[in-house]
């Protein structure tokens, strides 16, 4: 049996873990963020903040981990159901703050995108031989919370509009994928992917970037 992709870090293992960590706590953060930004705009009471920004923050890595076959993140460390907890509390306080500062929840969804399309590949690295499905799970981390948000409180989902929004996961997980098969270390290899991805959801959010979409042969 093919063994899993041996990633050519030249990090000792406690830093990477600790980097890994870190870009999954970021993710899980801003997408409960994104959630609890939803059950303000809906004037929802704690308990539904506190459902939304678990369901928005954990759903992406949830599905990765049953797809891959390893333990769910979560049920082995309290620290992501807390952030969800504290996220919820604060933006139960502080939603209109957030509000305020211009397209909190799309500029919210771009960073933890970012983050956590280059997380989902790197785990599916240490454990898959495969590329694609490295990358692949990391369009799923970075994007399943964001869809499964939008479907559960009725508010049409970024992958039907037209605007870049898988698009820039796919581009992040494959630039970062690629990077560590050419053999970058890690840190570079993970700050050019998240990079791509953000740089081309911005241009998505403030220049209405597009990919072109398809028109039947009558309207061409």
């Amino acid at each position: 049996m093919a063994q899993p992709l041996d990633l050519p870090l030249d990090l000792p293992i406690d830093p990477l873990l600790n980097f890994l960590q870190i870009l999954d706590y970021l993710g899980v953060a801003v997408f409960a963020v994104t959630g609890a930004i939803v059950a303000s705009r809906k004037n929802m009471d704690l308990i539904a903040f506190l459902f939304f920004a678990t369901m928005t923050g954990i759903g992406g890595g949830t599905l990765r981990d049953l797809i891959l076959g390893v333990p769910v993140f979560w049920t082995r460390s309290e620290g992501y159901l807390l952030v969800c907890f504290t996220v919820s509390v604060l933006m139960w306080f502080g939603a209109h703050i957030v509000e305020g500062w211009g397209k909190p929840l799309r500029w919210a969804d771009a960073v933890g995108l970012a983050a956590y399309c280059v997380m989902g590949s790197a785990k599916a690295l240490s454990v898959s031989e495969m590329p694609v499905v490295a990358v692949l799970m990391g369009v799923a981390t970075a994007t399943f919370g964001g869809i499964l948000r939008d479907v559960v409180v009725g508010d049409p989902s970024a992958i039907v509009k037209p605007e870049l929004y898988i698009s820039a996961a796919v581009i992040g997980s494959t630039v970062f994928v690629i990077l560590t098969i050419l053999g970058l270390s890690l840190w570079p290899a993970a700050i050019i992917g998240a990079a791509a991805a953000f740089v081309l959801r911005a241009g998505a959010i403030t220049r209405g970037w597009t990919l072109p979409s398809y028109r039947p042969p009558a309207a061409r």
